[in-house]
This record gives structure tokens, C-alpha cells and sequence, in this order.
């Protein structure tokens, strides 16, 4: 299987033997998923093999059935594989409990979706502390982290008015806020402009290229073959394989 490039603790995990450079490393890995009765209804992911240099911006393509949900579901701590090493951040996660899987997640991974997930009832400052009233951040602290995150995406001046109040490009700028709360090692995002207009598009892929420029590790999965191209690095799958690991020439918005 195809190996990403060269690039260039969770305290709970196992000792690990991932690169000292890379954020993220992915060894043989496989996901199957049965019937019933026991018998295979799909391999997902047929051994799959990546190393993530900590600060790379990174794509993730494929057609429907590909494995790039998979795969993204993996990286991002929401789901184990049936096989396999995956080292993230010094810990080989692969094998944690599901307790253990969603501390490392809460505090290792910060989330931006497609359809925002914002909380309606609540004031965008409110939803961008979430994570950390999980983490069981003192109130002020989450406030103070919370505002600092939405000034970081422009969002200053809009820290008292609801989800419904704010564009679809203002939802998507808190989502990124609150997906930075935490200090996260990786950005995860998921279809990220799927619901904007490519103008909004625009100003959030700008948004990404300043936060690579920053060092920060983005991982973005998307069917859209303009968005891949302005990350650093693209991989594609197929059936549940790397079909293609590239770098992109003007890619990473530096």
C-alpha cells in the first residue's frame, strides 16, 4: 500500500514508535464491516498506510464507497478499525476503550461539518465554548478561550446573536472557532463548503490557508476536486485503497 510522502501524548495511551515529525500515522489499517450472521457485507478500508507531518494541509478524496468517510470517521477518533496502528499525536489509539477514545478526541481533534452543528438556542460565544464545558473548563476560562477563537475567524463583533442570526458563512466561521477552542492538534473537516456559496467558499478557504500558515494540521474530506487542490497534500481513494498520494504544486495557501 502507498505511503504518505516524506515531510517533510495522550498520557493513557500505549508508547508508540510514530515518526517524531508527524502528527498522525496510519499502519495497516482495515475496517470490515459484517452481516448478522458474521459473514463480510464490506471491507471498508483494505490496509490502508498514511503518515500526516505535523502542520501539512491535507485532502482527502473519493467517489461514494471510496472508504474517505471511513478513513475520516478513523482519523477523527469517531470510529476504531477492525485491524491496524493509528499513532495520533503519540498514542496508538487504535486499540482505546470508547471512554478513552472520546477524551482523546475532545481534546486531540476539533470538528467542522457541512451542516455547521450549531446550537440554536444558544449565543455563538456559548456554542463555541462547548467543547471545553465538556472538558469541565471553569466558566470564565471558557468564555475568555471562546472569545479569543472568534476573533481569530472574524467573528468579533457578533459573539451575542443565535445560530439564525448569522449568514451561512458565519456559521461556518464559528464552527471553525469552536473546532480551535481546544487547541486542537488536527482539523477536521468534513465537506466544509458544502452548504456556502463560492464567494462564502472563497473567504472560508482563505480562512484555512491562514490557519495552515499558522502551523496548524488541516485534514479536509471533500468530493470537490477545487478545494483538494488547495491543500498541500491529496489522497484518493478507491475501494477502500490509496489510489493516488500527491503534493500540489501551489497548494497550502503559503
Amino acid at each position: 500500500m502507498a505511503e504518505g510522502p516524506e515531510p517533510g501524548s495522550f498520557p493513557a495511551g500505549p508508547e508508540t514508535s510514530a515518526r517524531p515529525d508527524s502528527i498522525a500515522e496510519i499502519r495497516d489499517i482495515r475496517k470490515t464491516y459484517y452481516k448478522p450472521d458474521g459473514s463480510v457485507l464490506v471491507e471498508a478500508l483494505k490496509g490502508v498506510d498514511v503518515t500526516i507531518p505535523r502542520g501539512q494541509y491535507l485532502s482527502i478524496m473519493g467517489a461514494s464507497g471510496s472508504g474517505k468517510s471511513t478513513l475520516m470517521n478513523i482519523l477523527g477518533c469517531l470510529d476504531t478499525p477492525t485491524s491496524g496502528i493509528y499513532e495520533l499525536d503519540g498514542t496508538n489509539v487504535a486499540g482505546l476503550d470508547d471512554i478513552s477514545l472520546s477524551k482523546v478526541r475532545g481534546r486531540k481533534i476539533g470538528f467542522v461539518f457541512q451542516a455547521f452543528n450549531l446550537i440554536s438556542e444558544l449565543d455563538i460565544v456559548e456554542n463555541v465554548s462547548v467543547p471545553l464545558l465538556y472538558q469541565g473548563v471553569p466558566r470564565s476560562e471558557r468564555r475568555r478561550r471562546a472569545l479569543q477563537a472568534l476573533e481569530e475567524v472574524g467573528l468579533a463583533d457578533r459573539t451575542t446573536h443565535r445560530p439564525r442570526e448569522l449568514s451561512g458563512g458565519q456559521q461556518q466561521r464559528a464552527a471553525v472557532a469552536r473546532a480551535l477552542v481546544t487547541n486542537p492538534a488536527i482539523i477536521l473537516a468534513d465537506e466544509p463548503t458544502g452548504n456556502l456559496d463560492s464567494k462564502t467558499e472563497a473567504t472560508l478557504l482563505d480562512l484555512f490557508d491562514e490557519l495552515h500558515g499558522t502551523g496548524m494540521t488541516l485534514i479536509i474530506v471533500t468530493h470537490e476536486q477545487g478545494l483538494a487542490d488547495r491543500s498541500e497534500r491529496t489522497i484518493t481513494l478507491r475501494d477502500g485503497e490509496i489510489e493516488r498520494d500527491q503534493f500540489n504544486r501551489s497548494g497550502g495557501g503559503r
